[in-house]
């Protein structure tokens, strides 16, 4: 699956209508009917948000006879989860060199506060208002 498949893939999942019927689809394979039950739209209607999902082969419908099942096809899942894996793991680094700066800047600051032990608290700077 090449990224314009990608791209088909995640703008078919654009439609919250198609996402619901992929959820519902997760549950286990139904007929075009079956699917079209909840909505208030035509069955033609239905058919065409189910050829925008077969187009971006998120489900497949066997040949044959009416009524055949619609099911949902695990490589475009396995292709977005590759996608999606690859940019959680590069933010997940981001994350990890960023925290591990802000431990090292945490480190020199302890530092700094107990090295020569002459360092003064703000506190003790003689505020006119202590006197």
């Amino acid at each position: 699956m090449s990224t314009d498949t990608l791209s088909r893939v995640f703008a078919a999942l654009a439609d919250p209508t198609r996402r619901d019927m992929v959820a519902r689809l997760s549950e286990g394979d139904a007929t075009v009917s079956r699917l079209a039950e909840p909505y208030r739209m035509t069955l033609q209607a239905v058919y065409k948000h189910l050829r925008v999902l077969e187009d971006a082969g998120l489900v497949s419908r066997p040949p044959g006879p009416q009524p055949r099942p619609v099911r949902l096809e695990a490589q475009a899942f396995d292709l977005m989860d590759t996608w999606i894996e690859r940019h959680r793991n590069r933010v997940e680094q981001r994350y990890r060199r960023l925290d591990a700066v802000l431990e090292e800047m945490r480190e020199d600051e302890h530092e700094q506060g107990h090295g020569d032990g002459h360092r003064s608290r703000p506190e003790a700077a003689g505020h006119p208002d202590d006197a």
